[in-house]
């Protein structure tokens, strides 16, 4: 049996409801697994920073409490670990999935759970990517329109908790279809590039940027006033406007956008409201002579 437990691909730990590590077996390749043999009979809070044996202290009891099976997601490096030799296994911190189960009979007088971690690095790494590319708009690099909702989603969840102060700014490339028409496709991708690379600049870094689509952008303002977003919805007007791009040999003609303003408020705190009213702006500054900025009405 021990030779069978030992045999385990993936490392078996017994943890007991006061943090002791009662048993560890298993997780014997080095490419994927630390040695973590030496951490038998001692405590979670003798290995492990306090706010990370917090944790896993929380799990145990909280699988003990469930009384079934539970499956949590960590990260840890075995510089983490007091006692655990960095120098045999991954350099890099390690991305578990622990599957956590509680046993039955009584372990050293108390209960306990059998903890199974397999190394998930890999797999984690591969949905990261594969999320940002899902995010991403291919011909910018920045962020699409999936991540612009979920992070006006989120940013609304928190108004609505801590009262902070959201703007959406929607902008549109003035007479687009005419530069398309004229100088092609490609000189299009090309302005597209460049407004998103200069208003991407312009923009606070906790801010979010991003293509909606075709030549419409929209940005994510937090904590800020109607007044403030206005002044940002003009600074980015202006630095549109002195994007330089070479349609043709000698030809440079200039491009300009027209921007709308939606400030989250008691009566506009979903999403489908500041993009809706935001757009109303938009269409006004269009109608009224492009290359304007606008805000929604009874922003405050």
């Amino acid at each position: 049996m021990e030779e069978a437990l030992a045999a385990l691909p993936d490392p078996v730990l017994v943890l007991t409801e006061s943090g002791r590590y009662a048993a560890i077996f298993g997780g014997q390749d080095r490419d994927h697994y630390h040695d973590g043999s030496c951490l038998v009979d001692f405590s979670l809070y003798d290995v492990l920073p306090p706010a990370r044996a917090d944790w896993f202290l929380a799990e145990i009891r909280a699988t003990l409490a469930a009384d079934c099976l539970r499956i949590v997601e960590y990260e840890l490096a075995a510089a983490d670990v007091a006692g655990v030799d960095p120098s045999e296994g991954p350099a890099a911190p390690i991305r578990f999935e622990g599957r956590v189960q509680p046993l039955r009979s009584l372990v050293n007088g108390e209960r306990a759970v059998l903890w199974l971690a397999s190394n998930i690095t890999s797999r984690h790494e591969m949905e990261q990517r594969l999320r940002r590319l899902s995010e991403t708009d291919e011909l910018t690099g920045f962020p699409n329109r999936r991540r612009l909702m979920a992070a006006l989603n989120e940013a609304l969840v928190q108004y609505e908790t801590h009262d902070s102060r959201i703007a959406l700014l929607l902008l549109d490339i003035d007479h687009f279809k005419t530069i398309n028409d004229r100088y092609g496709h490609p000189v299009g991708d090309a302005v597209i590039c460049a407004i998103s690379s200069a208003c991407g600049a312009r923009i606070k870094r906790r801010d979010l940027f991003a293509r909606l689509g075709g030549e419409e952008f929209a940005t994510v303002l937090y904590d800020i006033t109607a007044v403030q977003a206005l002044t940002v919805a003009e600074r980015l007007r202006k630095t549109v406007a002195e994007v330089c791009f070479e349609a043709k040999p000698g030809e440079t003609p200039g491009v300009t956008v027209s921007i709308g303003v939606s400030v989250a408020g008691p009566n506009r705190r979903r999403s489908h409201d500041l993009l809706s009213q935001a757009d109303a702006a938009l269409y006004i500054a269009k109608t009224g002579g492009r290359n304007r900025v606008v805000l929604a009405e009874d922003c405050h």
